[in-house]
C-alpha cells in the first residue's frame, strides 16, 4: 500500500512540474491582473504561463517578462499598479497604442517608478488621466518617453529632469499647466537633459515665462516644440545658443518683447513658428539661418519700416508668412526671386506702391497673398502668371474697379488633392463593402491612421512628388524591417487649426486580405516609438495616431505538444481520471454560466415578451421593432435600386412601409457593429426624441447578428447640399433664415427638453436634413452624449467631432458642454451666409470673417465672403444682426456664448426685423425648387449624393 501511494505521488509531482508555468510567479500574477483590468484582450491571452503559452505581444527571457507591446488592439480598462512587479520590462508600448486603445483610462499609478530597467515608456493616444507622477524621474534607464494625446493635467513633474539617458520627451496634446520646471539646487529640471534630443510640448496649458536657465550650449536639442499653450515673457537669448536645433515652434502663445538677436545664430533650423503672439520691436537679422524654408511670423506687432532687405538672403525659403505684422512700404521684387519659393502671405499690414513681381521669379511659386493692403498698383508685365496672385482689398482693385484675377479670391479647391494612385502594373478592382483596393489592386483590410507634421516644407497640397518620396521611404522601411506589408497609401493632405500637416496613411497586408496581431502591433510600434524617420527636406517632426484594428486574421492555432507530457498523462490516466472528470465537469459549468452571461449581454434582446414587462425591454417611446424579414421586404432585398447613401458605418436604404409611407433603413456594417447593451441604450435615448425639427426614430431591428435603424425619411437632403447648389434648391435669405431658425429650435430641445438632456456633439451643415416643405432638421446623433443629473456642468469625455465645427475649448480641455453645439452651430451660421466650408485651402471661415470685419462699414465689409447669391441689391434685413449672432456662438471661451434658447430667441427677432412670421413652416413654393423636383426627380441620394451617409446615427 505505501509504495502504491508514493507511486501515485510521484506521477502527480511529475504531472505538476510537466505542467509548470514556465513564466515568473510574480510576472504572471501581474500580468492576470491586467487580464482582470481589461476587456477585448487578445484571443491568445489565455492559459497560466504568459511565456509558455505564447501571449501575442509578451516577451520573454529566462522565464521574466521583458516586453510588453500591444498598440492597436482596441483594449479598454485601467493600468493595474501590479504592473510594477514586472521588473524585467524593457520596455512597454503597448499604452500607446492603447492609444490606438482609447478605451484604456485612469491614472498612472505611482507604482510605475519601480520599473529600474524601463527603456521605453510609449502611451501615446490612450485615455489616460490624472498628474504624472513623479516618481517617473525613477526610471533612470529611459530613452524614449511618449505621453502624448492622452488627458494627463497638473504640473511637468521636475523629476523628469533626472533622467539623463532620455533621447525623447513627448507630453504634448494634454492639459498640463504651470510652469516650465528648471533646476534650482536640490530640485531637478528639464535644464539637465541635456542628451535628450525632442521636447515636445505643445497643445498644453503651459504658463509663465520661459525660463532663461533652460537652454545652454551643452544641449542637443533638434526639435524645440511649445506651440499652443500660455506661455508670456520674451524669448530668452539662452534660445540662440543651441545651435543643434532643427525645428522651434512658439506660435500660439502670449509671448511679448523683442525677438532676440542671437536667433541668426541657430544655422540648422528649418522651421520656425513665431505667429500668433504679442512680439514687438525690429525684426533681428536671420540672414545667418541659410537652412531655414519655413518661417511663421504673423500676428505680431513689429516695428518694421520696410520689408525686411535681408529676406533675399535666405535661399532655402519656401513659405514666409508675415500677415498683420504692421510691414510698410512697397514689397522688394527681390523676395520673389528665392529659388524654392512657393508661399507669401502678408496680408493685412500697410504694404503700399505698385506691386512689381519682377522677370526672375522663382518657378516654384504657388500663392502671392497681399489682401488688405495699401498697394495702388500691379506692374504685371504682360505676364500670365501660372500662380496666385491675391489683391482683394487694396486701392489698386477697389479704385479701379478691376475685374482682372487677382482682385478676386482664388477658387478654392481647383484641383484634386494628393491620393496615391494604383500601380501601373494593374487595374484597380471593385472590393466588397468591408473592404478597400490596394495601390496593388488587391482587396484587403488595411491598418489605418493619421499622420501630424509639425511642419512641411512645401505648400501645393495637390503635388504629388513629396508624397511619392514619403510612401517609397515608408515602403522602404517596412521591407527592411521585414514587415508583413504589401503597400501603403497616402491621402487627404490637410491642415489643422494648430497648424500641422495631416495625412491619412493605409498600411495594406502581404500575402492575405487582413493583418493578424502580431502584423499589427510591430507596425504600430515601428511608427510609434521614433524608428522611422520621415525624410527631413520635407517634412518636418510627425506623431502618428493610429486606428482601432477590426480584422485580425485567424491566428494559427499552437500545434506544439510535448511528447513526455502525452506518455505521463497516459500513466496517470487511471489514477487522475477521477479528479479530471470534476474539473471538467466544474470548468463545463462555469463555461455555461460565462456564455449565458455573454449572450445575455451582446442580445438583451434575447428573452423579450411583447405582451409583458421586463427591464431588459428598452423603454421605447414611439418606436418598433422590425424584423429582418419585413425590412428586407420593404427594400426589395436591399436592392441596389434602394442604396440611397453610405458611410463608414455601412449603408443606408430606402423602404416603404405596406401603408406607402417612405422609411430610410440604416445598416452597419460588420467592422461599425456594437455591442447590444450599446446599441440598446442608443434606441432608448433616441426614441424618447421627439420634435419636429429632429429626425424621428421609427424603430430597429436586431436579428441575425444585424443591427438597423429605422428613420423617418427626409427627401430633400441635407443643408450643405442646397449651400453647395448640388440640391438644386434656390437658397435666398427668407429661406436661410427659417432653416436656421428650424435647426436651433431642434438643438434647444435636445439641450433642455430631452429626457435626458442630449448634447449633439457634431452639428454640421451635412447633419441638418430638409423635409418636403424645407423644414430644418437635426439628424446624425451618432456622437451625442446624454446629460445625466450628475453632469450638468460638463462631461469629460474624449474629444470627438468634425474638424472646423470643433469647439476650441472643448478640444483644449476634453470638457463637454451644452456650449460646445453652441460654438458649432456659430460656424453652421457663418456658412449659412458665406455657402462657403469651415475649413477651405488652409483658411478658417471663422478666422477669417473676425479679420475681415468691420462694423463701420456697410455689410461689415464682408461682401467679398458673404454669399452672393443672396442678393445684395439692398442690404437683406437682419443679415448684420445675423452674423453678430454667429460670432458670439463662436466666443473663445464658452462663459461668453449665448444658450441656444437665447439663440432661438435672437433669431426669431432677427425674421420680424425682415417682416417674417418666425411661427409659420417653410413652403416649397419657389419656381426654382419647383422646376428642379418636377416629376420627382430630384433626389438627393442619387448618383454621388450623400446626404444620408453621416445623417443619421452611426452604431457606437
Amino acid at each position: 500500500m505505501g509504495s502504491a501511494i508514493w507511486s501515485l505521488l510521484l506521477v502527480v509531482f511529475i504531472q505538476i512540474y510537466i505542467v509548470a508555468p514556465t513564466t515568473d510567479f510574480g510576472d504572471s500574477t501581474a500580468l492576470k491582473s491586467l487580464v482582470a483590468e481589461w476587456e477585448n484582450v487578445p484571443p491568445s491571452w489565455v492559459g497560466g504561463d504568459p511565456c509558455g503559452d505564447g501571449w501575442v505581444g509578451i516577451s520573454c527571457t529566462d522565464s521574466r517578462v521583458t516586453s510588453i507591446i500591444l498598440p492597436s488592439m482596441n483594449l479598454v480598462g485601467r493600468l493595474s499598479g501590479d504592473i510594477s512587479t514586472l521588473s524585467e520590462l524593457q520596455q512597454t508600448s503597448m499604452f500607446r497604442d492603447l492609444s490606438y486603445n482609447q478605451g484604456l483610462t485612469g491614472s498612472l499609478p505611482a507604482s510605475i517608478g519601480n520599473l529600474k530597467n524601463l527603456t521605453n515608456l510609449i502611451l501615446v493616444g490612450c485615455g489616460f488621466n490624472g498628474p504624472i507622477p513623479d516618481s517617473i524621474g525613477s526610471l533612470s534607464q529611459l530613452r524614449f518617453l511618449s505621453l502624448n494625446s492622452n488627458g494627463f493635467t497638473g504640473r511637468i513633474p521636475p523629476s523628469i529632469g533626472n533622467l539623463s539617458n532620455l533621447v525623447w520627451l513627448d507630453l504634448a496634446d494634454n492639459h498640463l499647466e504651470g510652469p516650465i520646471p528648471v533646476s534650482n539646487g536640490s530640485t531637478p529640471g528639464l535644464d539637465m537633459l541635456i542628451h535628450t534630443k525632442h521636447f515636445h510640448f505643445g497643445k498644453n496649458k503651459l504658463s509663465g515665462q520661459i525660463p532663461f536657465q533652460l537652454f545652454s550650449s551643452d544641449m542637443t536639442l533638434i526639435h524645440l516644440l511649445f506651440e499652443s499653450n500660455e506661455l508670456t515673457g520674451s524669448l530668452p537669448s539662452t534660445l540662440g545658443l543651441v545651435q543643434t536645433l532643427e525645428v522651434v515652434r512658439f506660435d500660439n502663445n502670449s509671448l511679448n518683447g523683442h525677438l532676440p538677436l542671437n536667433l541668426n545664430n541657430l544655422s540648422r533650423v528649418q522651421y520656425l513658428f513665431l505667429s500668433n503672439n504679442k512680439l514687438t520691436g525690429p525684426l533681428p537679422d536671420l540672414t545667418g539661418m541659410n537652412s531655414l524654408n519655413t518661417l511663421y511670423l504673423g500676428n505680431n506687432s513689429f516695428d518694421l519700416a520696410d520689408v525686411p532687405s535681408w529676406f533675399r538672403a535666405l535661399r532655402a525659403l519656401t513659405t514666409l508668412r508675415m500677415e498683420h505684422t504692421q510691414l510698410r512700404g512697397q514689397v522688394p521684387a527681390s523676395i520673389f526671386e528665392l529659388p524654392n519659393l512657393q508661399t507669401v502671405v502678408l496680408k493685412g499690414n500697410q504694404l503700399n506702391g505698385t506691386l512689381e513681381i519682377g522677370p526672375s521669379f522663382s518657378n516654384q511659386l504657388k500663392t502671392i497673398d497681399l489682401q488688405y493692403n495699401s498697394i495702388t498698383g500691379f506692374d504685371d508685365g504682360r505676364r500670365s502668371y501660372k500662380f496666385d496672385i491675391i489683391l482683394v482689398d487694396n486701392p489698386v482693385c477697389t479704385a479701379t474697379e478691376t475685374r482682372s484675377t487677382y482682385c478676386k479670391l482664388p477658387q478654392s479647391n481647383s484641383g484634386p488633392l494628393y491620393s496615391t494612385p494604383p500601380s501601373k502594373n494593374c487595374l484597380p478592382v471593385s472590393c466588397s463593402s468591408d473592404q478597400i483596393s490596394s495601390p496593388t489592386c488587391k482587396c484587403a483590410h488595411p491598418y489605418t491612421g493619421t499622420l501630424l507634421f509639425g511642419g512641411i516644407s512645401f505648400s501645393d497640397f495637390r503635388t504629388s512628388t513629396p508624397y511619392e518620396i514619403l510612401k517609397r521611404q515608408l515602403m522602404q522601411f517596412f521591407q527592411s524591417h521585414q514587415l508583413p506589408v504589401d503597400s501603403v497609401s497616402l491621402s487627404d493632405p490637410r491642415m489643422d487649426l494648430f497648424e500641422y500637416h495631416l495625412l491619412d496613411l493605409a498600411v495594406f497586408p502581404y500575402g492575405q486580405s487582413s493583418f493578424n496581431r502580431t502584423g499589427i502591433f510591430m507596425i504600430a510600434f515601428v511608427l510609434s516609438n521614433p524608428t522611422f524617420r520621415a525624410p527631413r527636406e520635407l517634412f518636418g517632426p510627425y506623431t502618428f495616431i493610429g486606428d482601432n484594428y477590426e480584422h485580425f486574421s485567424d491566428e494559427p492555432a499552437n500545434s506544439k505538444k510535448s511528447s513526455i507530457a502525452i506518455k505521463i498523462g497516459a500513466a496517470a490516466g487511471a489514477s487522475l481520471l477521477l479528479l479530471l472528470l470534476v474539473l471538467a465537469g466544474t470548468y463545463a459549468y462555469r463555461q455555461k454560466k460565462r456564455a449565458e452571461r455573454a449572450t445575455k449581454e451582446s442580445n438583451p434582446f434575447a428573452h423579450w415578451d411583447s405582451k409583458k414587462s421586463s427591464g431588459s425591454i428598452p423603454q421605447l417611446k414611439g418606436a418598433r421593432c422590425f424584423s429582418f424579414e419585413e425590412l428586407k421586404k420593404y427594400t426589395n432585398n436591399f436592392s441596389e435600386a434602394n442604396d440611397i447613401g453610405s458611410g463608414s458605418y455601412g449603408k443606408v436604404y430606402k423602404g416603404t412601409l405596406p401603408t406607402g409611407e417612405l422609411i430610410a433603413i440604416k445598416r452597419a456594417q460588420q467592422g461599425s457593429v456594437q455591442g447590444g447593451l450599446e446599441f440598446k441604450t442608443e434606441i432608448e435615448l433616441l426614441s424618447r426624441v421627439h420634435h419636429k425639427n429632429v429626425v424621428s426614430l421609427l424603430g430597429f431591428c436586431f436579428e441575425r447578428g444585424e443591427q438597423m435603424l429605422i428613420y423617418e425619411y427626409v427627401p430633400n437632403g441635407s443643408l450643405s447640399d442646397s449651400l453647395s447648389g448640388k440640391s438644386g434648391i434656390r437658397m435666398d435669405w427668407t429661406r436661410r433664415l427659417k432653416i436656421a431658425l428650424g435647426a436651433a429650435r431642434g438643438l434647444a430641445y435636445l439641450h433642455k427638453l430631452a429626457n435626458p438632456p442630449i448634447i449633439h456633439r457634431d452639428i454640421k451643415s451635412s447633419n441638418i436634413l430638409l423635409d418636403e416643405r424645407l423644414n430644418a432638421k437635426v439628424a446624425d446623433f451618432g456622437l451625442s452624449k446624454p446629460m445625466g443629473d450628475s453632469e450638468r456642468g460638463h462631461v469629460t469625455t474624449q474629444v470627438k467631432g468634425t474638424m472646423g465645427y470643433l469647439d476650441p475649448e472643448y478640444f483644449m480641455t476634453q470638457q463637454l458642454t451644452e456650449k460646445s453645439d453652441v460654438y458649432s452651430f456659430g460656424v453652421l451660421m457663418l456658412e449659412i451666409v458665406t455657402a462657403r466650408k469651415p475649413i477651405e485651402r488652409g483658411k478658417y471661415i471663422v478666422r477669417e470673417v473676425r479679420l475681415a470685419m468691420d462694423k463701420t462699414k456697410s455689410l461689415y465689409n464682408l461682401q467679398e465672403i458673404l454669399d452672393a447669391s443672396i442678393g445684395f441689391a439692398a442690404t437683406p434685413k437682419g443679415l448684420e444682426m445675423f452674423v453678430d449672432l454667429a460670432m458670439s456662438c463662436v466666443e473663445e471661451s464658452g462663459a461668453d456664448r449665448p444658450t441656444m434658447s437665447e439663440v432661438v430667441k435672437e433669431i426669431e427677432n432677427i425674421m420680424q426685423l425682415a417682416g417674417m412670421n418666425p411661427n409659420v413652416e417653410s413652403a416649397s413654393s419657389s419656381a426654382t425648387y419647383e422646376e428642379a423636383t418636377k416629376g420627382g426627380s430630384l433626389h438627393p441620394y442619387s448618383d454621388d449624393s450623400s446626404a444620408y451617409s453621416g445623417a443619421f446615427p452611426a452604431p457606437r
